[in-house]
């Protein structure tokens, strides 16, 4: 009877074992990666929009495109939003953009729906143009006029890939009511890849097979970015664009030209002492055993998966 018992104490201990190894190799969650498995995910997909969504146009329901994207893909520290590390502030001071004036928000929000589960939600923030001034070159700006853009981040439940969504705009100065300038919404794309590329961009001639890349630095960070024009995701039209009656140029562009700059950024070169360094040297080294004389180790999924082949012979035999 003793017998009996720990032969079937010892069966059930055995299938309990097997549940949990079970578990470990049906356990398909990622590991952390340093950037999203996919550039972005199309908001027309899940009943997004690349229109941003404006209250009080005239005529009613007027929008703006998003026509610039900052790819998932792109470093993980460029995508944290915040000027450390050289996260994604920081990458915008790179290309002369930063907070509005005095940190004080001027005009309306607009919204965006990603796609991403979320719905609509207003900017993350508006980003202008400093005018070599960093500190306050965007109070010029809220003046004069120039180049800004909007911007959210897609990372809903629904579609998490952590790309940044801009909407540049050129706009004329605050006395004209910071209209949009003719061909303003394609302009203001373009002189930011300009920015990055130290060249003037022919936004006339682009086409979906355009692609361009540069460098820009700031704060002993710098970054190198490529860029990308995609159709697809804009339509090519000045129908429903807030402003198009002084955007389009009739029979040259509409107000939209129907592509979107998708930018791949990366960080070439950071401070020797910031924190994130030695990650960013892991990541890209090859694989080293961390357990000192540890010695051979067997990968954690293969080991789950040879304890479930013995837990399947064991309960055969039990």
């Amino acid at each position: 009877m003793f017998v009996s018992f720990h032969w079937q104490s010892s069966a059930f201990l055995f299938k309990l074992l097997c549940l949990s190894s079970f578990a470990l190799a049906a356990d398909k969650s990622p590991v952390r990666r340093a950037a999203s498995a996919v550039a972005y995910y199309n908001p027309y997909d899940d009943r997004g929009s690349m229109l941003t969504t404006i209250l009080g146009t005239y005529p009613p329901g007027q929008q703006e495109p998003l026509n610039m994207i900052i790819s998932g893909n792109s470093d993980e520290a460029v995508l944290a939003l915040q000027q450390t590390d050289g996260g994604l502030l920081n990458y915008f001071l790179s290309l002369s953009f930063a907070g509005e004036c005095l940190g004080l928000h001027e005009g309306d929000s607009q919204q965006a729906n990603l796609g991403d589960g979320k719905g609509l939600l207003n900017q993350t923030a508006v980003m202008r143009y400093d005018y070599g001034d960093s500190s306050v070159g965007t109070c010029t700006e809220t003046v004069q006029g120039g180049n800004h853009f909007r911007y959210w981040v897609q990372n809903g439940t629904g579609a998490n890939s952590g790309a940044i969504f801009m909407a540049a705009s050129y706009e004329e100065p605050e006395a004209e009511g910071h209209d949009i300038v003719v061909n303003g919404y394609n302009l203001g794309r373009d002189y930011i890849i300009g920015n990055i590329t130290g060249s003037v961009i022919p936004t006339l001639t682009l086409t979906n097979a355009s692609t361009f890349s540069g460098s820009t630095s700031y704060g002993n960070y710098t970054y190198q970015t490529s860029v990308m024009y995609a159709s697809g995701l804009l339509q090519n039209t000045s129908i429903g664009i807030n402003h198009n009656l002084t955007v389009w140029v009739e029979g040259v562009t509409n107000a939209v030209d129907g592509l979107v700059a998708v930018l791949d950024v990366s960080i070439s070169e950071r401070p020797a002492n910031s924190s994130s360094g030695s990650s960013q040297t892991q990541s890209t080294s090859s694989p080293q055993n961390t357990q000192g004389s540890a010695g051979w180790r067997l990968h954690p999924e293969l080991w789950a998966l040879t304890t479930t082949l013995i837990c399947l012979l064991l309960s055969v035999a039990l």
